[in-house]
C-alpha cells in the first residue's frame, strides 16, 4: 500500500525532466513582462514631463534652432524640470556617449543631452533643428508622426544591466508637437507588416523600432522568432500580435 523507493526516485525524475523544460520559459516570460511594464512607465514618465514642460514653458517650436546642440539644450532642460534624475552626464554632441548608457554592442547613443533616471533607467535626448514630416502611409491624418522635432533614446535598466541590445532593453521615441511617441508605429513605413520581420527582429539588430509593438503588444515575443516566424509556425503582424 506504499510507494517503493525506486517508484519515488522515478516520479521525482519525471518531475525534474518537465521543471527543467517548463522553467527557462517561465523565467523569459516574467522577464519580457517587467521589461514591458518598465517601459510603459517611462513611456508614460515622459509624456507627461512633456506636457508639463509646454504648458508652462511654451510649445516645442520654441526649442529649435539652426543649432542642433542649442536646441537639444533647451528641450532637455524643459523636459528635465519634470523628470527625477539620479546623474547628469552633460551634453556632447556627435560623440558616442558611454558614461549614462556604458558601452554598447549594437548601438551608438550618437551624441545629445544623458541621463541617468532615478528609477535607475538612462535617456538621452536629442532636439532637432526643425520638425520635420514623416514618412507615413494611409495613416490618419492626425497622426503625429508628421511632427517629428526630436528623439530620445532610453535604456530602461540603465548602463550597467541587462543586454544593451536593442529590442532587448534599449528603445527609441519621437519628440512631436503632439507629445512622445513610440518609434515604428504600425502607420510608418518601416513597420508594415509586409517589411516588420526587418525592423523588430532580434536576430537582425533592428529591434530599436520595436517600442511601438511592445506598447502596443504588451510583449516581446519578436525575440522568439526567426526570420519573422514564431517557433509554432505563426507570423507576428500588426494584425497577429503575440506568437501564442
Amino acid at each position: 500500500f506504499a510507494f517503493t523507493l525506486a517508484e519515488t526516485l522515478i516520479v521525482m525524475g519525471i518531475i525534474g525532466v518537465v521543471a527543467a523544460l517548463t522553467l527557462p520559459n517561465l523565467n523569459s516570460s516574467t522577464g519580457d513582462k517587467e521589461k514591458v511594464a518598465k517601459l510603459q512607465k517611462l513611456y508614460q514618465n515622459l509624456n507627461d514631463a512633456f506636457g508639463r514642460a509646454e504648458a508652462v514653458y511654451g510649445t516645442i517650436d520654441e526649442c529649435l534652432t539652426n543649432n542642433q546642440e542649442t536646441s537639444t539644450k533647451k528641450t532637455s532642460e524643459r523636459m528635465l524640470d519634470f523628470l527625477k534624475i539620479s546623474k547628469n552626464c552633460g551634453i556632447n554632441m556627435n560623440v558616442n556617449i558611454t558614461d549614462c548608457f556604458g558601452s554598447k554592442t549594437d548601438l551608438w547613443v550618437n551624441g545629445g543631452a544623458t541621463f541617468i533616471l532615478s528609477d535607475g533607467s538612462s535617456i538621452a535626448i536629442n532636439g532637432g533643428t526643425f520638425c520635420y514630416s514623416d514618412v507615413v502611409n494611409n495613416a490618419p491624418a492626425d497622426i503625429p508622426d508628421r511632427n517629428i522635432c526630436g528623439s530620445i533614446t532610453v535604456d530602461i535598466d540603465g548602463p550597467n544591466k541587462g543586454k544593451n541590445l536593442a529590442g532587448h532593453d534599449l528603445f527609441s521615441f519621437s519628440i512631436t508637437k503632439q507629445g512622445i511617441i513610440p518609434d515604428g508605429g504600425e502607420y510608418r513605413i518601416d513597420t508594415y507588416d509586409s517589411n516588420i520581420k526587418h525592423y523588430c527582429l532580434a536576430d537582425l539588430d533592428n529591434g530599436i523600432l520595436c517600442t511601438s509593438w511592445v506598447l502596443k503588444a504588451g510583449n516581446m515575443d519578436y525575440l522568439k522568432t526567426k526570420n519573422g516566424k514564431c517557433p509554432n509556425g505563426t507570423e507576428l503582424s500588426w494584425s497577429n500580435l503575440s506568437c501564442n
